[in-house]
């Protein structure tokens, strides 16, 4: 099993989900984070003062799925995650060492 972590600009988000959904991959959750990414316009960027630098609002989507899935997968991402800038995002895959249900026993 993989997990693949997906940083993507949040207007990108909802066809990436749909698309996702629609291709089988149900293991998804979403996180909102704030990151480096290229703004796709001056809404997007912010100034940290923290950091002291322009930031932008991501999404982070983490997917797990199966191995034989992940080219599939990262394919998907690509072809709907893309916003025309040199800089649209990233997707880092890694293995997951084991998975459990909650409600099974073993």
């Amino acid at each position: 099993m993989k997990q693949i972590k997906i940083f993507i600009h949040p207007h990108r988000a909802a066809d990436l989900l749909h698309a996702l959904a629609e291709s089988g991959f149900d293991r998804v959750s979403l996180f909102d984070v704030k990151g480096l990414l290229r703004a796709v316009n001056a809404r997007e960027q912010r100034y940290s003062v923290e950091l002291g630098e322009p930031i932008v609002n991501e999404l982070r989507v983490e997917l797990f799925c199966e191995d034989a899935d992940v080219i599939r997968a990262v394919q998907l991402v690509r072809d709907v995650g893309r916003t025309g800038q040199p800089d649209a995002g990233w997707i880092l895959v890694s293995p997951v060492e084991a998975a459990y249900r909650i409600d099974e026993d073993n």
